[in-house]
């Protein structure tokens, strides 16, 4: 049985790779599921190297949490100690302590590793 997929190296691919997959997802036939999956692996591929995901920074990330929760900088004092503590934050001038990333998670439900800046390389060999 010959099965095609289509090898996504361009944005038009990329279209018609969608379009694929989401026609084969109203098969019944098992051939057509196999090709739906191998298919949308290959989309996920593409998608993962032309648009990889990066990590927001602290500033960015709480200025979003704020806009979403309609929050000013006074309402993070109670957070994070202090406005000038706040002010701090949002430049990036400050990273978190364990107590106001514990309240950051309580406030907005997120996870800590969203809150913590990753180990850099450098700090593991010292």
């Amino acid at each position: 049985m010959k099965t095609t997929v289509i090898v996504i190296q361009n944005d038009a691919d990329h279209a018609q790779a969608k379009a694929l997959v989401e026609r084969l997802m109203n098969s019944s036939d098992p051939a057509d599921q196999a090709r739906m999956v191998a298919q949308a692996c290959l989309t996920e591929a593409y998608e993962r190297s032309r648009w990889p995901r990066r990590v927001p920074s602290l500033p960015d990330l709480l200025t979003y949490l704020m806009d979403q929760h309609g929050l000013s900088r006074g309402d993070l004092i109670p957070l994070l100690g202090t406005a000038s503590r706040v002010s701090e934050v949002l430049t990036g001038k400050r990273e978190l302590s364990m107590t106001m990333v514990r309240r950051l998670r309580q406030r907005f439900h997120i996870p800590a590793d969203l809150l913590i800046p990753p180990v850099r390389s450098s700090e593991i060999a010292a």
